[in-house]
């Protein structure tokens, strides 16, 4: 995956020299076109004071990065942002028509226009304050024993999850479900149990003893007191420390996001006897008859100490702490939809004080956030027959197909992999499904109700209904064409676990994808994209799946250890660079994405050489080739970000920061070239340094 912010897979092997072209050429209709005036790179943006080989990131964005203001209602921006916006531009006009109310009465069109509506009258919002949460938070109260309350923990269970995919590891509510195809058997779908629970971002914002995390706490009880205060509870002050020393609790028996990240921890089949020895004090019967799943034979545990550990505080933590936690984390879940005071309150704690953004989103653009996560797939259905046309998908598919031969050249190019495993690498690669644009199938949104003017419940009853659909899946063949993204979301995919990609149309606009582009540059970012994508089933994690997406290790114990090696090698360049004195990127944690841009790029230059047939692309905005080649590929990481969001991301994201991401190139020989590298400057790697990915 390329961002998940607001949006984790992935060891890294030596190939054949980066810039080594492809032995047969390119499909010809894959080539991008170049006209007379195809433009290559942002010139405004770079520094061209500042030499390559000591700072390309600066040099490429070092004038963005001296005028660039990062919004008041952002905690960063860059190219992911521009194109957002765009996006967002164009969203809203399709929302804001439907909101006219002109469409027929349970049309999608129709519930999109009410659900927004809803979300847009602050008049009607404000007159009811809490009294929409008012039915849960009696729930909650009413709760009489721990039958009970493993009763309620299912039946608030929802498909808020994807263990392959985002950062989002964990889920908000203390148990997630994910339902997916079988890791073990490809043939059927399975349920995946998934630790949760935590107000704050991670376990280590409980567990670290540093001083900026102990402000943090400090600063989170006063946000859970205020919670409280706002409900109307009493003794708001004991409630918020009973909360804070229980998600204490549970943090510690959470993996970390390194483990959760790895597949092979993971992969733990249980049974309910298994729930039941494995993790007593639960009384599993009830959750599963709560959440619907009484019927199915078996699980798989993510992460079990979790449930272990979710499983003993039922029966060790007194009830009255309980109702207080789930009383905490159903406000902070609902307060965004809620009245002000509780709208002000969600963002002080969770935008400023966790991101240190100044100011809040337009209700406008916050509304749409919300008509996207209920109903978004209907949107995107109007949004890419008004923006994205035929053409472009074309031109994205043979692109498609060109970096899919050239990630072949590259495996039979391997000298250190074995021919039996090489011919499983490329029978994953050659049966590897790929949506451009937008799924073949749209969802049907015919059984959702949308109520205008009761948004907490619109919104209640579209998480039921995506829980629901995603039950419906139990007892069926996975669909490896489904989608995991919305068509106009920015961002692309890989899943593993299907062997499948996504590329969703918005995120086909510059600089990612521009069709007025040079080749250079349309390879050097959708391409690199494209290749980042298809790598991710070839690293450290994806590598682990065969071609119809079953864990098997495929790979000699010889082939396994070059693999590892490289990858290790990979991990400590990355370890090394430090946005804050006490601060690095953990290389481990973002292995997988740092392997997926270092194979990627490799597999986009290879496969834009091999497009040129020979020819010798013109030299645009004073570059030649392969300079807008990486230079583009660069201003792709275009990126600035408050220090709370950046410290946030090395704890929590598996993507290394837009600067280091771009330092990429450092591996690969063709850049040295182009900029003429040389010894002694601060990027240059000796070329046994220079790690080589597939």
């Amino acid at each position: 995956m390329i961002l998940r912010t607001a949006l984790v897979l992935s060891l890294a092997a030596l190939v054949a020299c980066a810039g080594k072209k492809p032995t047969a050429q390119a499909t010809p209709a894959a080539t991008p076109t170049q006209t007379a005036s195809s433009h290559a790179v942002d010139v405004a943006a770079m520094d061209p004071a500042v030499k390559p080989g000591d700072d390309f990131y600066e040099y490429a964005n070092g004038a963005f990065m001296r005028t660039a203001e990062i919004p008041p209602d952002r905690s960063s921006t860059g190219a992911f942002l521009r194109v957002f916006q765009t996006v967002e531009a164009r969203t809203r006009t399709i929302v804001e028509e439907a909101a006219r109310g002109d469409a027929p009465a349970g049309s999608d069109a129709r519930k999109i226009g009410d659900l927004y509506s809803s979300f847009m009258d602050e008049a009607g919002i404000e007159a009811k304050g809490i009294e929409p949460l008012r039915p849960t938070l009696a729930r909650i109260a009413a709760l009489a024993d721990a039958r009970a309350l493993a009763a309620e923990l299912g039946a608030t269970v929802r498909a808020d999850v994807d263990i392959f995919n985002c950062t989002n590891l964990t889920t908000a509510r203390p148990l997630g479900v994910w339902i997916e195809q079988d890791l073990n058997e490809p043939s059927r779908n399975t349920v995946y149990l998934v630790q949760g629970g935590l107000g704050l971002p991670d376990r280590d914002y409980y567990l670290d003893a540093s001083p900026r995390m102990a402000a943090i706490r400090t600063q989170y009880r006063a946000h859970l007191e205020k919670v409280f205060a706002l409900a109307g509870l009493a003794d708001p002050g004991a409630r918020a420390e009973r909360v804070l020393a229980f998600e204490t609790k549970l943090a510690k028996t959470h993996g970390s996001r390194e483990d959760a990240g790895d597949v092979q921890k993971g992969n733990h089949p249980w049974t309910l006897a298994d729930l039941e020895q494995r993790a007593p004090g639960l009384d599993w019967g009830a959750f599963l008859r709560a959440a619907a799943l009484d019927r199915q034979p078996r699980f798989i545990a993510w992460q079990p100490t979790a449930l272990t550990g979710l499983a003993a505080l039922v029966k060790s933590e007194p009830l009255g702490t309980w109702k207080d936690y789930l009383t905490a984390r159903a406000v902070d879940r609902a307060a965004p939809l809620l009245s002000k005071a509780f709208v002000d309150e969600s963002f002080a704690f969770y935008g400023t004080t966790l991101t240190g953004t100044p100011q809040q989103r337009a209700r406008w653009k916050r509304g749409l956030g919300v008509v996207d996560s209920a109903i978004g797939e209907a949107v995107g259905r109007i949004y890419v027959k008004r923006h994205f046309p035929p053409e472009a998908k074309a031109e994205i598919q043979g692109m498609v197909r060109n970096l899919r031969d050239a990630f072949a050249h590259r495996i039979d190019a391997l000298d250190w992999m074995a021919p039996a495993t090489k011919a499983r690498a490329k029978e994953k690669l050659a049966v590897l499904e790929v949506g451009v644009g937008y799924p073949d199938q749209w969802i049907d949104y015919g059984g959702l109700e949308i109520v205008k003017g009761d948004l907490l419940g619109d919104v209640e009853r579209a998480q039921l209904f995506e829980y629901r659909r995603q039950l419906a899946k139990l007892g069926k063949a996975p669909d490896r064409g489904e989608w995991c993204m919305l068509p106009h979301e920015v961002n692309a995919v890989n899943l593993p676990v299907r062997n499948a990609l996504n590329f969703p149309a918005g995120f086909m606009e510059p600089p990612f994808y521009d069709r007025g582009a040079t080749p250079a540059a349309k390879y050097a970012s959708i391409g690199a994209t494209i290749g980042h994508e298809i790598s991710h089933s070839f690293d450290d994690q994806g590598a682990l799946f065969d071609a119809r997406g079953k864990l098997e290790n495929w790979w000699t114990p010889e082939d396994l250890a070059s693999f590892q090696a490289a990858g290790q090698k990979l991990v400590q360049q990355y370890d090394g660079y430090k946005p804050f004195p006490d601060a690095a990127v953990n290389g481990k944690l973002t292995l997988g994405e740092n392997i997926a841009d270092l194979a990627g790029l490799a597999a986009a230059y290879d496969a834009w050489h091999g497009s040129l047939a020979g020819a010798k692309p013109p030299q645009v905005d004073g570059l030649d080739g392969d300079q807008q080649f990486f230079v583009a590929y660069a201003q792709t990481w275009q990126t600035k970000a408050r220090e709370p969001a950046q410290r946030r991301q090395l704890l929590t994201d598996g993507h290394a920061p837009g600067r280091y991401r771009s330092l990429t190139v450092r591996n690969l020989d063709p850049w040295y070239a182009a900029f003429g590298v040389q010894p002694g400057q601060a990027l240059y790697l000796a070329p046994a340094e220079r790690v080589r990915v597939w």
